[in-house]
């Protein structure tokens, strides 16, 4: 490190930020883009970079109607794994577990990821079975898998209650070794610093209002910012596909549910793996600050806001103390929740829609954060070449007229395997 490098990291601690230069740029919107991206989370800003990066596509604006990372990228548990049987999802998750294993590199931002494994328990003799399935599938995808006895395990997490006294005994796990968890608020600032730095206008406080459509094609947003022109557009706005869509006259098979996490108060390492439990509806992890990272099933109702009920926290914090008795001690510290888009069939939609230059990244049910680099790198790919990847192929929104449903029974991170 040089003097001057030793010197300007001094200077800047010691600002309070005033003199940190910006990590991305504000730019008023132009009147027309060759991309237009509805959605400034991760898998909006993902899209834009990868159009950059794989696609030489630079003129493109990401808009967001708030700020980068307010909506679910910033609203997660942050777990990161490969574990599917159903052979699309399988493939595309594996891929994207490829993309996040360079990422830190490859947005030169450190993301925080962190491969310390994802075990999933199994406490019946069904799930025993089906998670052996599970694994076998996952190794000739070429998926690391390994089966783990319940000594095995307790000698891995030897907090967690292994005994025959639970109300759901454990019998045994399924383990991910290169799954695990990454920062997600990181995710998000490097992809926009990156897609930045090549060109892409990140454009926040834009709300889209409404589309212009003409004979069957798109042709602008009506935004809070005025009109922007666009030769395509593509939507990545979570669990709020249903009402952007809506603006283009489109209803989706999607509904739109709250998903809560909470975090304890933050106490030294105790364990170091992901731990998800169908049978207890929980998954915990421990994050770099000490504080136990946890949730469980959905709130069970339609909603579009951010904070839930107390029955759903209740619930979550009951699973972690029948696998984890001596956090019963700990404190709650706070708790929020992510609005999920949820498809018929726990799939995700990446593609084309019925309107000519609009295009769909939603239905993420569970499984979008993990999905980012992926989805991304799918949807890029999509949107500049007008068809699917063979990775999104089976992904398309016309597959719910087909018939041709994706039912992923290990979607969640607490449904899994039954």
């Amino acid at each position: 490190m040089t003097r001057y490098s030793i010197f300007s990291l001094a200077r800047n601690a010691l600002s309070h930020h005033e003199r940190w230069p910006l990590a991305w740029r504000s730019p008023e919107p132009k009147p027309a883009y060759d991309v237009v991206i509805i959605g400034g989370g991760g898998h909006g800003l993902a899209t834009a970079y990868y159009l950059a990066k794989e696609h030489g596509i630079t003129n493109v604006a990401v808009l967001e109607k708030s700020w980068l990372g307010l909506g679910n990228t910033g609203r997660n548990t942050t777990i990161v794994r490969s574990n599917y049987m159903i052979e699309p999802n399988a493939h595309f998750y594996e891929h994207s577990l490829k993309l996040w294993e360079g990422l830190s590199q490859d947005l030169n931002y450190n993301v925080m990821f962190s491969q310390r494994g994802v075990i999933n328990l199994a406490q019946s003799d069904a799930q025993v079975d089906a998670m052996q399935r599970r694994g076998n599938a996952m190794r000739l995808n070429g998926i690391d898998a390994v089966w783990l006895s319940r000594d095995q395990l307790k000698a891995m997490v030897p907090l967690l209650d292994c005994s025959d006294h639970p109300r759901y005994p454990i019998l045994g796990a399924l383990l991910q070794p290169r799954g695990g968890t990454a920062r997600h608020d990181a995710v998000a600032w490097g992809y926009a610093r990156a897609a930045d730095a090549r060109g892409v206008d990140i454009i926040q406080d834009c709300e889209v209002t409404g589309f212009r459509i003409d004979r069957g094609r798109v042709t602008a947003v009506e935004t809070t910012k005025g009109l922007i022109a666009a030769g395509k557009i593509g939507v990545a706005v979570a669990g709020h596909s249903g009402h952007v869509m809506a603006l283009a006259g489109l209803r989706l098979p999607i509904e739109t549910h709250l998903l809560q996490a909470m975090v304890s108060e933050p106490v030294k390492p105790c364990f170091d793996t992901v731990i998800s439990s169908g049978a207890t509806h929980c998954y915990v992890s421990q994050s770099d600050k000490g504080e136990l990272v946890f949730g469980g099933s959905l709130d069970g109702y339609n909603s579009y806001a951010q904070r839930g009920n107390f029955p759903a926290i209740s619930h979550a914090a009951t699973g972690l103390i029948s696998l984890f008795p001596s956090f019963s001690r700990l404190k709650l510290m706070r708790t929020w929740g992510g609005v999920m888009d949820m498809t018929m069939d726990g799939s995700p939609i990446i593609g084309r829609t019925p309107i000519d230059g609009l295009y769909l990244d939603g239905g993420w049910c569970y499984g979008g954060f993990k999905a980012t680099p992926g989805s991304g790198w799918v949807f890029a790919y999509t949107i500049a070449r007008d068809r699917p990847h063979a990775l999104n192929e089976a992904f398309s929104l016309d597959r719910f007229q087909r018939g041709f449903a994706l039912d992923e029974k290990g979607m969640g991170p607490t449904t899994g395997l039954h």
